[in-house]
Formats: structure tokens, C-alpha cells, sequence
């Protein structure tokens, strides 16, 4: 099935236009949910975490302590590069199988692969076009301030372990400028939905 990747920045808009694609019936496969069900209690990559990092990173409850695994993760790319290791090949398979079903549970002619990591976790590999949702740097790092509740300095870290803004914009077959307001991203969303329901068909024919 024709797929298009989304990404952006934290703090981009990201979930917003996921939200206004999925309004047009489109199934959109959440890259985050992927990562969140890999780790979940009673998965072996729970269990690896946990040896590899130790019992803080776990919740009474025998959950994962994301906010602690984050802290630890970007405060070492070592040990970013080890979690990634483990985990991104599991997220891979998770997303393949949620695309997959696009035909059996959605009406559009498409479907889209939302991540922040599109590119850089290699996912961008399971997709025909990367749509990249794009705002100034600063008003990235204030939205995601305020949205997540996090120190600016650990927003800054996050940022910095990501691809830089000019580098994924270059990467890009189309851009949705989130610097103006939820109508004007909504609008612009609009349009691509009929592009790339346009697109889909092209595809499906080939």
C-alpha cells in the first residue's frame, strides 16, 4: 500500500496532523505506540532494559519509567545507541504489521507512518514519500516545553540527538509549515490528503 512517512521535530505538530490525516479515514501507524508496545511488561526487551540498566528504570508496578530511561538515554549516546540497538528491530516489526492491515480497516487509499525518527531509525525504508511538519526551533522548544511538562534543558538534549531542522527538511517530498495556526495546518493537511490520495492510485496501478 502506498505510504507516506510523517516527522518532525518534538515538538512539531506532529500528533496534530496525524489527527486531521485520520479524519479523512486514513490509518496512521504511530511509530511512538510501536516503541511503547515493544517494551510493555512481560516482552523481552522489558527484560533486557531492566538488566542493562537496573531496577530505576522501572515502576512499582513492573512497567517501564520512560521519564527515567529518557533522562539516562540522552545523557549518554552510548547507551542511546545500546536501547536503540535493541529496540529498534522490534519497532520495525510492529510497524510492518500495523501497515499491513491498512486495506482490511481503513477507507483511504493510503496510509501514513507517523515518527520522529522516520529517517534516522531507517523506517523512512518502509515508505514511497516523507511529509516533514516543520516549525522555527524556538517555537519547537517552547511548545514542547509546555506540552510535556520537561525541563527546556532535557527538551534541548532530545532535540540535539534528533536530525537537524535543515537536514530533514532537505529530506523531504513535502513540508507542512506549523508555524501559524490549527487551521492553517489543518488546511494544509487537506490539500495532501487529496495529493496523496492522487498519488495512491497512481501507485496501486503500476
Amino acid at each position: 500500500m502506498f505510504t507516506v512517512g510523517l516527522t518532525g521535530g518534538i515538538g512539531s505538530g506532529k500528533s496534530v496532523a496525524a489527527a486531521r490525516f485520520r479524519h479523512h479515514g486514513v490509518n496512521v501507524v504511530d511509530a511512538d505506540l510501536a516503541a511503547r508496545t515493544v517494551v510493555e511488561p512481560g516482552r523481552p526487551a522489558l527484560v533486557a532494559i531492566a538488566e542493562h540498566f537496573g531496577a530505576e528504570v522501572l515502576l512499582a508496578d513492573g512497567n517501564l519509567d520512560r521519564a527515567a530511561l529518557r533522562k539516562r538515554v540522552f545523557d549518554d549516546p552510548a547507551e542511546r545507541r545500546w536501547l536503540e540497538e535493541l529496540t529498534h528491530p522490534l519497532i520495525r516489526e510492529e510497524i510492518v504489521t500495523a501497515l499491513a492491515a491498512s486495506p482490511q480497516t481503513h477507507s483511504a487509499p493510503y496510509a501514513i507512518l507517523e515518527s520522529p525518527l522516520l529517517i534516522e531509525s531507517g523506517q523512512s525504508a518502509l515508505v514511497q514519500r516523507i511529509c516533514v511538519v516543520d516549525l522555527p526551533e524556538l517555537t519547537q522548544l517552547e511548545r514542547a516545553s509546555m506540552r510535556d511538562g520537561n525541563d527546556p534543558e532535557q527538551i534541548r538534549k532530545i532535540m540535539a540527538a534528533q536530525m537537524p531542522r535543515a537536514e530533514r527538511c532537505a529530506k523531504a517530498d513535502d513540508i507542512l509549515d506549523n508555524d501559524g495556526s490549527l487551521a492553517e495546518l489543518e488546511a494544509q493537511v487537506d490539500k495532501l490528503h487529496a495529493r496523496y490520495a492522487e498519488l495512491a492510485s497512481q501507485y496501486q496501478s503500476l
